[in-house]
Parts: structure tokens; C-alpha cells; sequence
């Protein structure tokens, strides 16, 4: 649950660990509201824009993903090492892939990016959760689905290597459920939950949730 905006923060040791945030914007008016609507929350650490790297969230604000908002988005996550929020108006079929498999874990439409709305991405994406619209994560299905459907004549089964365990996982974060509900779902705790999530990302070289779901799709396991 978010914090108020009025919630000062209290410095005992019990006080929620500030997150690290730029905000990369086509334009300044489109930063400054970004920036104004993070401001509020005590949780958030607003940075510099170059400030960007390992341990940071970026948030990329643009109307569309073109060749120049692409680029800025590979640079932030693969070359500088920080986790991604997209917020766009429109996203093309054929972006939706290069988005996930860049390592974006958290997309919100324009339309629907209230100050609650990015401050609960952020959250996501720094705890290395997927957030992605409901609208959003079944056409990424769908996709990914047809891809693989395509490839279903072709020598060779799914290389990934997936357990029972990291499929039902998988299953469930492709529904939308948060690890607290997975753990409920499969009678795990929490930690488990983590640790699956954290051994096959890593083993597969995964970037977050959304990816690991990508590539359970795309190899055919959900």
C-alpha cells in the first residue's frame, strides 16, 4: 500500500527505504510533471537524470517509442544498469518484445498515469516485479503465442530447461498475482517464491518477471 504524499518521512530505522528515481522526458514539460508527481511521496529519491545506474529506477516519459526513445531505453537499462519504467501513450505490436526483452518490468499507459499509478510501478520495478496492464500482458501473450506456434515445426523442444516449480510460478505471475498470492496459491512462502523467481532469472539470463514470462511463452512451457 502507498504511502500518503503527506506522510513524512521519520528516519527510525522502521522507515521505508527511499528509491532512487530518474526521470527521463522527451521534453521538459512533459519531465517536470512526471517529476511533480513523484515529488510528494517520501519513498521516492528523485535524482539527477545522468544519476542513472545499478540500484536506480528510470523513468522514461514519451508519446511514442520511436528509434530515439528506444535507444535512450537500451542505454538506461543495458549500459547503465538501472530498472525501467515505460510510460507511453501507444505501443506497436512489433515494440512490444524489444520492450520486454530489454528489460522494461513495468509499462503504464499515459492515460492512466496518476501519481499513484507511477509510484506503485516504481515500487514494482525496484522490487524487480512486473507491472504491466491488463490490456498490455495479453496481447504480449498472444504474441508470443503466435511466435511460437511458428516455430513448433522446427527440430528441437523447449532449450530453457523450465522445472514444475518455476512453471506454476511463472503461470501465476503471467496472471497478475503478486508473490504474496503466489505463495498463498502453491503453499510456499514467500522467500521460496523469491528464490525460484531470482534462481531462474539468473540461470537463464533473465532480466525481471516480465522477461521470465516472455521467455516461458516464447519456449512454450505457459
Amino acid at each position: 500500500m502507498l504511502s500518503s504524499p503527506r506522510t513524512a518521512r521519520s528516519g527510525t530505522a522502521d522507515a521505508p527505504e527511499r528509491i532512487p528515481v530518474t526521470v527521463h522526458a522527451a521534453d521538459p514539460i512533459l519531465r517536470e510533471g512526471a517529476v511533480g508527481q513523484l515529488r510528494p511521496y517520501p519513498e521516492i529519491d528523485l535524482r539527477e537524470e545522468s544519476a542513472s545506474g545499478p540500484g536506480t529506477v528510470a523513468l522514461l516519459v514519451d508519446d511514442v517509442l520511436d528509434e530515439t526513445a528506444l535507444a535512450r531505453l537500451r542505454r538506461v537499462v543495458r549500459s547503465e544498469g538501472a530498472r525501467a519504467v515505460l510510460v507511453v501513450s501507444t505501443l506497436r505490436e512489433t515494440e512490444l518484445l524489444d520492450v520486454i526483452e530489454c528489460g522494461v518490468g513495468a509499462i503504464v499507459w499515459r492515460h492512466e498515469a496518476t501519481s499513484t499509478r507511477l509510484v506503485q510501478a516504481v515500487l514494482a520495478a525496484a522490487r524487480g516485479d512486473g507491472d504491466l496492464p491488463a490490456d498490455l500482458l495479453g496481447r504480449l501473450i498472444s504474441q508470443v503465442g503466435t511466435l511460437h506456434r511458428s516455430a513448433a515445426g522446427r527440430p528441437g523442444g523447449p532449450s530453457s530447461g523450465l522445472t514444475p516449480r518455476e512453471v506454476d510460478v511463472l503461470r501465476l505471475v503471467a496472471e497478475g498475482l503478486d508473490t504474496g498470492e503466489i505463495a498463498g496459491k502453491l503453499s510456499y512462502s514467500e522467500r521460496t517464491v523469491k528464490n525460484v523467481i531470482h534462481g531462474l532469472t539468473t540461470r537463464l539470463h533473465l532480466r525481471n518477471r516480465a522477461h521470465a514470462v516472455a521467455h516461458a511463452l516464447r519456449e512454450g512451457y505457459i
